[in-house]
């Protein structure tokens, strides 16, 4: 048997990070906005982000993903993957 993967919980954590690193509002976070052109983020900013999503759910993110992480909804996506 697998572990089960808590998606609630990885939405809540990621978006719990992004408000902290991002100073975003909760509500402005929804899976289809655009980190660019919705939340205004820019490349420091989301590299900061990616590094405490490292380390809170005990991954690695190689640059090569990160470049397609360009939505809150595929961050959480790929933080599942991961994680199953």
């Amino acid at each position: 048997m697998g572990t089960i993967v808590n998606i609630s919980y990885i939405e809540t954590k990621v978006k719990a990070i992004m408000m902290d690193k991002l100073g975003v509002e909760e509500h402005a976070l929804d899976r289809k906005a655009s980190f660019r052109n919705d939340l205004g983020v820019d490349s420091l900013d989301m590299i900061e982000t990616i590094m405490e999503l490292e380390k809170e759910f005990s991954i690695t993110i190689p640059d090569e993903a990160a470049e397609k992480l360009t939505t809150v909804g595929s961050v959480i996506d790929y933080i599942v993957a991961q994680k199953n």
